[in-house]
C-alpha cells in the first residue's frame, strides 16, 4: 500500500489543500508533502491526526476494499443523524431516501 498516495487521494477528494491540512493538524506542510510524495513515512500518531482532520479512521484507511469511499461533511452528518434515530424514524428516513434514488 502506498500510504502517501492514498492520503493525497483522500485529501483531494475532500477538497482540502495541504495548507488547510497544516492549519487543522499543526503538522508542517513540508512533512505532509513528503508523506504524500513517499519521501517520508508518518508515525501512526501523525497519520491518525491527518486522517482525523479529513474525517477518516485508521481502519477505513487500511481497508483493502476494491473501492475507496470518501464521505463529505453532509454525508457524515446524514450517517450520524441516522445512528441517533430510533428504529421507527430510521425506517422512515430509509423509505424517503429510496424515493429520491
Amino acid at each position: 500500500m502506498d500510504i502517501g498516495r492514498k492520503l493525497k487521494t483522500i485529501r483531494q477528494k475532500k477538497g482540502c489543500t495541504r495548507y488547510r491540512l497544516t492549519q487543522i493538524t499543526g503538522i508542517s506542510g513540508h512533512h505532509i508533502k513528503g508523506i504524500e510524495e513517499g519521501t517520508r513515512q508518518p508515525t501512526i500518531d501523525t497519520l491518525e491526526r491527518l486522517l482525523e482532520a479529513l474525517g477518516y479512521s485508521l481502519s477505513e484507511f487500511f481497508c483493502e476494499a476494491d473501492h475507496m469511499y470518501v464521505l463529505n461533511d453532509s454525508e457524515w452528518m446524514l450517517i450520524e443523524n441516522y445512528r441517533d434515530m430510533d428504529s421507527e424514524r430510521a425506517g422512515i428516513l430509509l423509505a424517503i431516501s429510496r424515493l429520491f434514488k
